[in-house]
């Protein structure tokens, strides 16, 4: 299916139907090894599965709560240089934004992260420090869809087995962002989103399919 197509049904009265059919045939051909999709461990907490890279356009399964912890010292709010479209799949999805403003006490420094090949994220800190104060959660379930503009910084966590099917557009000259401690020291990291074991991916793409064809 194509970028759009998935789109538009994504805002129709079918939309938990077509999200579904759609994920599963993916994972189908997944497991069946006649689709060839990286399967990683992100650094945010969550298990990806890159299916779309076209151009400005993306799409990706993320699955929380198999076993994937988020990687030590990674401040899980940012804001990404794409739009995003999250259809929950199953499960639920808690989507925690923060609000920042450059007035205020600073409680974090803007970090920029620039994704290099092979997986590895380069996380630098900028000279902008900010206030950054939680807002409510808002916690989706299966069925649901959620947007997020690009630029603004939030958080998604899961308090259980969910997955998520996520359609990006990026904005010329956006940028990836993450928040991060006020003192900076001078240095920055690098994160590395790792492929899943065999067995791992193996397990996950049953529990998975199991699931969407439960619900």
């Amino acid at each position: 299916m194509h970028f759009h197509d998935l789109e538009q049904q994504l805002d129709g009265p079918m939309a938990a139907a077509a999200a579904t059919a759609y994920s599963a045939r993916l994972l189908e051909q997944v497991s069946a090894e006649t689709l060839d999709v990286p399967v990683v461990h992100h650094p945010l907490g969550f298990v990806c599965l890159p299916v779309v890279r076209d151009g400005e356009l993306g799409v990706c399964l993320h699955f929380f709560g198999h076993g994937t912890d988020t990687e030590p010292g990674v401040e899980p709010h940012h804001a990404h240089s794409w739009d995003l479209t999250s259809h929950v799949l199953y499960g639920r999805v808690a989507h925690e934004p923060m609000d920042v403003a450059e007035s205020g006490e600073p409680t974090h420094r803007i970090y920029e992260v620039l994704s290099e090949a092979g997986g590895r994220d380069e996380v630098h800190p900028t000279d902008t420090l900010v206030h950054g104060e939680p807002c409510p959660p808002h916690v989706c379930t299966a069925g649901e869809t959620y947007r997020l503009p690009a630029g603004l910084f939030h958080a998604s966590r899961s308090d259980g087995p969910a997955a998520t099917l996520v359609l990006g557009r990026s904005r010329p000259g956006g940028r990836d962002l993450s928040l991060g401690p006020v003192d900076a020291r001078g240095r920055g990291r690098t994160t590395t989103r790792r492929r899943c074991a065999g067995a791992d991916t193996s397990r996950l793409l049953r529990t998975a399919l199991r699931r969407l064809h439960a619900g």
